[in-house]
């Protein structure tokens, strides 16, 4: 008895390798292009530091506010910080006092 083997088809050599191109190419697209990719990698690096900068100014404004909040702490109440804010805040001032005008800024 005699038995043919059947030649696969070329097209399907083609097709086949084709397809894993095309993979390779979508993976590789991702490497660079995707979600963690290396362009995405360096934005967010970007937006890091951008963050920490925003960060170490928002720190020095909280301890500005942490220093002027302990100013009112009953304990270490200043008289002179009190007298200075009262005569601020209704526009009088002491004879003794040296008053500088300055213009207004813009």
């Amino acid at each position: 008895m005699i038995t043919r083997l059947k030649r696969p088809a070329l097209f399907r050599h083609f097709f086949i390798g084709a397809l894993l191109i095309g993979f390779q190419l979508y993976l590789g697209y991702g490497a660079f292009n995707g979600r963690f990719g290396i362009e995405s990698q360096q934005k967010m690096l970007a937006e890091i530091e951008l963050m920490q900068k925003e960060s170490a100014v928002l720190q020095k404004q909280i301890k500005a506010y942490r220093h002027r909040i302990s100013l009112f702490d009953p304990d270490r109440l200043d008289p002179d910080i009190i007298n200075e804010k009262a005569r601020e805040l209704l526009s009088m001032a002491d004879p003794q006092d040296i008053i500088v005008v300055l213009p207004e800024q813009i």
